[in-house]
């Protein structure tokens, strides 16, 4: 029997742990152990859930039905609370409901109350649970000879198990300036928050439009003024004495904001919904690639066209019924439907639209059917060779976090009462923040086109989010120096494309073994399983790693909760597969996707 390890006590672990117990009959035979290292104080949260990171006024941007299913669900967990806590975070019991968005500090102390009933239910089925808070592992050793690895924490304490799971989720560990007044992130948000008793009586300036640039516009505007909604229902934003200069500036590249909450007809996300394993393998190319426009005609025109007819959009139904019509079309066509001269007065004109979807139970099919298919491509990625890589991160990557990552009505309402107000603006173009180290401010110049300007804020906030980690700042520098963690490498299908690239300022990525080309994609190496890939490109099967910065390479988009539950239960499968078979771990994409496709939960 053997020792398990899972570095992280977040919704990755939580449901992992909740398919181990799924599978509890097979896998109590097979797990002496499971020990839980959390560097927090509090385990079975998360970074985006957690006091000591988020506020209270930083909303999630999931409702519960969209949340994959645990012991109890969100929104009936929420009715069981006390009216005193429901209080405290702004929820009235009466009004709970499975389709809202509720703030993130509620949502965290519901994950902590699942993982303490699903390890209670490990413990009693027999498994060994141990838990480490305040335990930050800050390396690991693999011995490929006792197939053993060592955990080291920053406390110089060593834990050696059989078998690793690295599910760490977010870090921020960007650089502050705070004698510029520069965050380069706004984790834990309480850093950007004025002093007791003072204000920003100025400008704050935000790199990014999206959701954590939303979340420093509430945490901050709630400290500046207050939102009062008027007779007729408008919200409306008055600062206070003493903060009349407080202002935000957003940069975004596009000049975009975000699309509004939409209601959705199935709201958790099927890998086979839209295609089947079959036809995937089918649709391979000569080489045994699957071409990204391949998968767009064969999958995605046919889905889209029913979509948009039941939304009422003939022009667009079709135009994807059209042969001719490729992914960059569809992308340019919808993109360009929200796009305003003024982001601001855009939103004002989707609000009504989004708030009737919501209200009334109206869903936006083709949204709806565009994340379908694109988690769905982002679980058969491996097949795509490394120029359609390429083409995802730069052409639909921008377009989907854009189009998915929907903004909560209550948010928008925030941002056009500030907008009203004059508090907020946004400004389009590339913007680059300059050398800070000697400067009591932050200077940061912005592109757009020919023009060029630099403007100085005294707060400048890096609200890009979350970046993709290489190798260099690969949290386990062991297996890197030992060859055990390898970069995401993607084979080229054509070597005049790689050749191209090789002429660019992207030919670092460039890696030529015998005839042919391969990209080196941010993340790490993993096979379909999740298993580590050495430098033989062989897999460890005693270390998995399922956190999504670490596996962006291959898992280019992944969609928030639904994937960590996912992700974690194709682990856990992989590992029933096996016993149940007595064979070694055979992880290739023929075998996966079978399990994607006997999974109902996939």
């Amino acid at each position: 029997m053997k020792k398990y390890a899972v570095i992280g006590s977040g919704p990755t672990s939580i449901y992992l742990l909740k398919h181990i117990f799924d599978y509890i009959g097979i896998l109590k035979k097979e797990i002496h152990s499971i020990s839980i290292f959390e560097k927090c104080d509090i385990l079975g949260m998360g970074m985006p859930y957690n006091p000591h990171t988020t506020d209270l006024y930083n909303l999630s941007n999931i409702s519960s039905e969209e949340l994959p299913e645990l012991d109890i669900s969100f929104a009936n967990w929420l009715k069981k609370q006390p009216k005193s806590k429901l209080n405290a975070w702004g929820i009235d019991k009466e009004k709970i409901s499975k389709k809202e968005v509720y703030n993130r500090l509620a949502l965290g102390q519901y994950f902590q109350s699942q993982y303490q009933t699903i390890i209670k239910k490990l413990s009693n089925s027999g498994i060994i649970i141990k838990e480490f808070p305040k335990t930050q592992i800050i390396d690991i050793q693999y011995n490929r000879t006792t197939e053993t690895a060592t955990l080291i924490a920053h406390k110089n304490l060593e834990f050696t198990c059989d078998k690793v799971i690295i599910a760490t989720g977010h870090v921020w560990n960007e650089e502050d300036h705070p004698a510029a007044g520069y965050y380069g992130s706004p984790w834990p948000i309480k850093k950007v928050f004025p002093k007791p008793n003072t204000f920003h009586n100025f400008t704050v300036g935000t790199l990014g439009a999206s959701l954590s640039a939303f979340d420093v516009v509430s945490s901050l505007a709630r400290r500046h003024g207050e939102f009062k909604e008027t007779n007729n229902g408008a919200l409306i934003f008055e600062s206070f004495k003493g903060a009349e200069k407080f202002k935000i500036v957003m940069h975004s590249e596009n000049g975009w904001l975000p699309h509004l909450q939409y209601e959705q007809e199935k709201p958790i996300r099927e890998i086979y919904r839209h295609l089947n394993r079959e036809a995937v393998f089918n649709a391979l190319d000569a080489a045994g690639f699957l071409r990204i426009e391949t998968f767009f005609h064969k999958f995605c025109r046919k889905a889209l066209a029913v979509a948009f007819k039941k939304d009422g959009m003939p022009t667009m139904e079709k135009k994807v019924s059209e042969r001719d019509c490729s992914f960059s079309d569809f992308v340019e066509d919808m993109t360009e439907k929200h796009e305003f001269e003024n982001a601001f007065e855009g939103m004002r004109m989707e609000m009504e639209k989004s708030k009737q979807s919501v209200q009334h139970n109206k869903p936006i099919h083709w949204k709806e059917v565009t994340d379908d298919l694109m988690y769905a491509l982002n679980f058969h990625a491996e097949l795509m060779p490394a120029e359609d890589h390429l083409y995802f991160h730069k052409k639909i990557m921008p377009f989907l976090m854009n189009v998915i990552a929907a903004m909560p009505i209550p948010s928008g309402n925030l941002l056009l009462a500030l907008y009203d107000a004059g508090k907020i603006e946004m400004i389009s173009g590339h913007a680059e923040v300059l050398e800070t180290k000697n400067d009591p401010y932050t200077k940061v110049t912005v592109s757009n086109g020919d023009a060029q300007e630099i403007l100085k804020y005294d707060m400048f906030i890096d609200c890009r989010g979350q970046q993709p980690i290489n190798l260099k700042n690969y949290p386990f520098q062991s297996l890197v120096k030992d060859g055990f963690v390898t970069s995401s490498q993607i084979k080229f299908e054509s070597t005049t494309k790689a050749k191209q690239l090789m002429g660019s300022d992207k030919s670092h990525t460039i890696v030529k073994k015998k005839n042919n080309f391969y990209y080196n994609f941010d993340g790490i190496a993993i096979d379909s399983g999740y298993s580590i890939m050495d430098s033989h490109g062989e897999a460890i099967h005693n270390i998995h790693d399922i956190s999504f910065t670490h596996i962006t390479g291959l898992r280019p988009y992944s969609y928030g909760l639904q994937a960590c539950e996912a992700t974690s239960g194709i682990l856990v499968s992989v590992w029933v597969k096996s016993i149940e078979n007595n064979t070694e771990i055979n992880a290739n994409m023929e075998n996966i996707t079978e399990i994607y496709k006997e999974d109902v939960n996939l």
